[in-house]
């Protein structure tokens, strides 16, 4: 596999130039005290030669070996252990956590470079990092006191990790039907019961301790979702006896080789409650919803080391001739003389950055409602969370499936073969399209949930912001008109939905309207990156020809998705069950 080289330049272009995130930080009374331009520069610097010289190095071969299982034991990949110790070393499990359990609480627009830099070093790596964090994101919120002090500071530290245990074989999305039990015992704790499937990082020997967070149902709970808890549940107790949590087997499966995929048994294993009563999955949407952009993420970071192979390989690739060459027979060019060549790069490139543009920005709403004191402004970056994450999770993966398809092009038959990695990145990617709710699921919970209960007003907020900066003078006529016109395909299709509702219109058209979506919020971030990029440097250039061709080449798909959306879809629902 190509070295992987981070974007760090790129990183610095978005946090500096393009959003200007270090003048909001300073302006911060609590992020002012943490973190400023130059030393998030410095952080990013340091992380990028961790996962790039550490992680990215062992990827290939960790994939071959991948996990091993036996009598309930998870062996992991070689080299994860030494990428973990560094990881605890460097203190990088707890960049964006609460500083008052030992975490470095970083803003969430910095910390995800750090998440896209180990996805694009090794993506089964990666997530026994996430998934710790996303697990102390759900205690901190939700948490006792109690719990908070005895289990963030070392799941912080990276000595004892983090998992979610949240399906079953029977239920996946709907997780009301789930059938583990919860009993309460005379000491105020639980005995939970049950099995659980597709638990990442379930079992593993990188941690001293394994902390799960397990959805169960109560004696008397009502019935379907209202009558979920969260548990946590860990794998030892303080005296380093095992609690009654095993693993009962690993799945095979086609990517994330590396990762530990987890069948879990829970036979009367103690737990102790996170927040209320049959309120749990609130409590573990707080850590799904963090996931989600996480996975969003995830799809960045494959995309981009796809791209560096594909272009490192498009450079040494000495095959054919231009239309214009003067070379003899025996005197080929790059194959970056083809056109098509070209158009599969700068797609890549176009939808790479645009996705770590927009993932920044939505991060940024994280960080304003999180951290901010304008209580407008929170109000107003919390609806605008809820719009966006998921389509930060789904077209983010769906584009970045979508670029290690064409790195994987761009490499012909050596693409399909193993030595140099476009293979495992599109086998690995496939992953984030699934996990953590469906691209399919995420879509109709931004139409059904996000966009018609409140008759588009968060999608109005949207569109007003994107005009309000297309009518910049600083902008050309020609990329203000391509991208009001996008807009105002949402616009129109946003219309159609709301003013034609059915039972399966939402159903029918959500993949359509995220997408469409997607490709105007891309368009605003190369609107945005456009006008930033202001000099004669070649990185400035190189931005600039990028927007142009993501203007002219991609955002031309969103009037497309708008007639998809306002067709008839009666084919859709009329083909009987049984001729499927």
């Amino acid at each position: 596999m190509a070295d992987y080289t981070p974007p760090l330049d790129d990183i610095q272009f978005i946090l500096n130039d393009v959003l200007i995130l270090p003048e909001q930080w300073a302006k911060s009374p609590v992020l002012s005290e943490r973190v400023d331009g130059e030393m998030a520069a410095a952080m990013m610097s340091e992380a990028g030669k961790l996962t790039s010289q550490m992680i990215a190095t062992g990827s290939r071969e960790a994939d071959e070996a991948g996990v091993t299982f036996k009598d309930g034991v998870v062996t992991t990949a070689p080299g994860h252990k030494e990428a973990y110790q560094a990881i605890i070393d460097g203190g990088w499990g707890g960049l964006a956590g609460n500083p008052d359990f030992g975490g470095m609480g970083m803003p969430k627009a910095l910390s995800i470079y750090f998440d896209e830099m180990s996805a694009a070093s090794d993506l089964s790596f990666s997530l026994f990092t996430m998934l710790t964090a996303g697990a102390c994101l759900s205690i901190e919120q939700h948490g006792s006191q109690e719990l908070k002090e005895k289990y963030l500071p070392k799941m912080y530290t990276g000595k004892w990790a983090g998992s979610m245990c949240l399906t079953e074989s029977h239920a996946g999305s709907d997780l009301g039907i789930i059938r583990t039990k919860a009993t309460p015992t005379s000491e105020g704790k639980y005995t939970i019961t049950g099995n659980k499937i597709f638990i990442t990082g379930g079992e593993h020997d990188l941690s001293e301790n394994i902390i799960h967070l397990v959805l169960a149902k109560l004696p008397d709970a009502p019935a379907g979702p209202k009558g979920i808890s969260l548990f946590l549940v860990p794998k030892l107790f303080d005296d380093g006896s095992r609690n009654g949590v095993s693993c009962g087997s690993i799945e095979h499966k086609m990517g994330i080789k590396a990762s530990p995929t987890c069948v879990m048994n829970f036979d009367d294993a103690e737990g102790y409650l996170v927040g209320e009563e049959n309120r749990g999955l609130m409590a573990m949407f707080t850590m799904m919803n963090y996931e989600r952009v996480g996975v969003g993420v995830q799809g960045i970071g494959a995309a981009e080391r796809s791209y560096q192979c594909a272009a490192e390989y498009a450079r040494d690739r000495l095959q054919g001739r231009s239309s214009t060459s003067t070379n003899g027979p025996d005197s080929p060019d790059s194959i970056l003389v083809h056109p098509d060549v070209r158009r599969m790069l700068l797609t890549m490139r176009s939808l790479n950055e645009g996705s770590r543009c927009f993932a920044t920005y939505v991060a940024n709403l994280l960080d304003v409602n999180k951290y901010g004191t304008d209580e407008d402004a929170k109000k107003s970056a919390e609806a605008q969370i809820a719009l966006l994450t998921p389509v930060v999770k789904s077209f983010c993966t769906d584009r970045g499936f979508e670029s290690c398809v064409l790195g994987q092009q761009v490499l012909g038959g050596h693409g399909y073969i193993r030595e140099w990695g476009q293979e495992q990145l599109v086998r690995d990617v496939r992953i984030t399209q699934i996990y953590e709710g469906t691209n399919g699921i995420q879509a109709m919970d931004l139409l059904g949930r996000k966009v018609v209960p409140n008759k588009g007003a968060a999608v109005a907020t949207l569109i007003e912001e994107i005009k309000a900066f297309t009518a910049n003078d600083q902008l050309s006529e020609k990329m203000s008109a391509s991208l009001n016109q996008a807009v105002d395909s949402l616009q129109s299709a946003t219309d159609h939905v709301i003013n034609n509702l059915s039972s399966d219109l939402v159903g029918s058209t959500a993949m359509y309207y995220l997408d469409l979506m997607g490709y105007v919020i891309y368009g605003y971030m190369w609107a945005r990156m456009s006008v930033a990029a202001t000099s004669d440097s070649v990185h400035h250039s190189t931005k600039r020809i990028t927007a142009d061709f993501y203007f002219n080449n991609i955002l031309t798909r969103a009037s497309s998705l708008q007639q998809s959306i306002e067709a008839d879809h009666t084919a859709m629902i009329n083909m009987d069950e049984s001729a499927f």
